[in-house]
C-alpha cells in the first residue's frame, strides 16, 4: 500500500504542478488582456493577446497532458516501482531485511500488472490512518510484545 501511495503521490504532484503552470499562464494572459483594454491599446493588439493566450494555454495543456502520460507510463516500469519500494521501505532495505525483499520479489510482478490495467489517477486511495495504521500497530507493537512474552527469561530481565 505504501508503494501505491508513493506512485499516486508522484503522479498527483506532477499533475498539480502542471495545473499551476496552466493557471499561471491563464492569469498572465488575462492580466495582459485586461491591461491592454484598460490603457486603450488598439483592438488588434488586444485580440492578438487573447489569441496568443488561447493558443499558448491550449499548447501548454496538450504538452502537459502528453508529459503526464509519459510520466504515468514511466511510474509503472519495474525500475521505477523498485525505486518506489526503496523509498518507501528504506529502513528494511538498509537493514538488508530478507523477508521484506522476498515479499517484494513475489508481489512486484502482480503489482506491475495491476498498474498496467489502471491509470494512476484511477487507483483507489489508501488512507494511512484508517487502512494501514492498525496493521502497522500490529507489526510494530503487538508482535514484538508477543515475541518478548514467548521468549525465555534472560539474565537480568525483570518479570
Amino acid at each position: 500500500a505504501r508503494i501505491v501511495q508513493d506512485v499516486q503521490k508522484q503522479y498527483s504532484k506532477m499533475k498539480w504542478e502542471q495545473r499551476i503552470q496552466e493557471i499561471g499562464s491563464l492569469s498572465a494572459g488575462v492580466g495582459t488582456t485586461s491591461a491592454s483594454i484598460y490603457i486603450a491599446l488598439p483592438a488588434e493588439f488586444t485580440g492578438g493577446v487573447v489569441a496568443a493566450t488561447i493558443l499558448g494555454i491550449g499548447g501548454l495543456h496538450w504538452f502537459n497532458s502528453s508529459k503526464l502520460q509519459l510520466t504515468e507510463q514511466q511510474l509503472k516500469t519495474p525500475e521505477e516501482l523498485s525505486a518506489s519500494f526503496q523509498r518507501t521501505h528504506a529502513r528494511e532495505v538498509s537493514e538488508a531485511d530478507e523477508y521484506t525483499v522476498s515479499v517484494w520479489q513475489r508481489i512486484r510482478e502482480s503489482l506491475q500488472l495491476s498498474f498496467q490495467h489502471q491509470s494512476s489517477g484511477e487507483l483507489p486511495s489508501v488512507s494511512t490512518t484508517k487502512d494501514i495504521q492498525p496493521l502497522l500497530d500490529i507489526l510494530d507493537e503487538e508482535i514484538p510484545n508477543l515475541r518478548r512474552q514467548a521468549s525465555p527469561d534472560h539474565f537480568g530481565s525483570s518479570r
